[in-house]
């Protein structure tokens, strides 16, 4: 268990070690990243409580439009309000969540982050968590949406940082206040992640009980690295 409310970098290294082998047996990367949700999810406290810290975690990748199946596709037009895209827009895909509610622990049961569509720079904008989310890890979103391949090597090796809210309640990064913050008590959002070999990027997103300053999110910057290895065999083998 790791304290998350006086969490230490010794916390961070116990369970980076974790993570880094749950990608063994695996078959697929949304059962790695099924893993990694379930993990993080399970074994951050509140130690005021004993209780779980986190209400919600997740793991998405961005993905091709072309490369989804038909459910995802006709999703992706549905946010879209397009029965039109292009075969190589960037969709930001929920591959595993985790949480209180029980409609949270399927990808599939998702309503509305089954797979963003992402198709330019100003639609991206639109969605404040995620162009937040870009920033904070220290990409633009051109990087996000047509990665340079030139460039990609020097990316991958340099973009694994953190994403939090501090203060989520009120906070512009999330929208969702009237039907998830409040009700389900989140005080903070935080994440990590980073690019791929092809230029997808993953991040975990995780919604606390707890409240997260920076200097406590800063301390996941490790898991980053942590969560990628067991998933870099699968960027073929996606969905189970």
């Amino acid at each position: 268990m790791y304290n998350l409310t006086d969490l230490s970098l010794s916390d961070m290294t116990k369970c980076g070690a974790v993570l880094r082998k749950l990608g063994m047996g695996a078959q697929t990367m949304e059962e790695a990243a099924g893993r990694i949700v379930a993990h993080l999810y399970n074994h951050l406290m509140d130690a005021k409580t004993g209780q779980r810290a986190l209400v919600l975690a997740r793991f998405f990748k961005t993905h091709t439009y072309g490369d989804l199946d038909e459910e995802l596709r006709a999703f992706a037009r549905s946010v879209l309000g397009d029965e039109t895209a292009p075969p190589k827009m960037k969709c930001l895909t929920l591959l595993a969540s985790a949480g209180d509610d029980p409609e949270w622990n399927s990808r599939t049961d998702s309503q509305g982050h089954k797979a963003i569509p992402l198709p330019s720079e100003e639609l991206v904008r639109q969605f404040p968590m995620i162009s937040n989310l870009v920033k904070q890890f220290g990409l633009e979103i051109t990087d996000l949406l047509d990665p340079d391949p030139s460039c990609l090597r020097d990316m991958e090796q340099k973009t694994y940082n953190v994403f939090v809210v501090p203060e989520t309640p009120g906070s512009p990064y999330v929208p969702a206040q009237e039907e998830f913050v409040i009700p389900y008590g989140v005080k903070s959002t935080l994440g990590f992640g980073g690019l791929l070999p092809s230029g997808n990027l993953f991040a975990v997103i995780m919604f606390s009980k707890v409240p997260v300053s920076r200097q406590t999110a800063d301390l996941f910057k490790p898991l980053a690295l942590a969560a990628k290895m067991p998933i870099l065999p699968f960027e073929q083998a996606v969905f189970a």
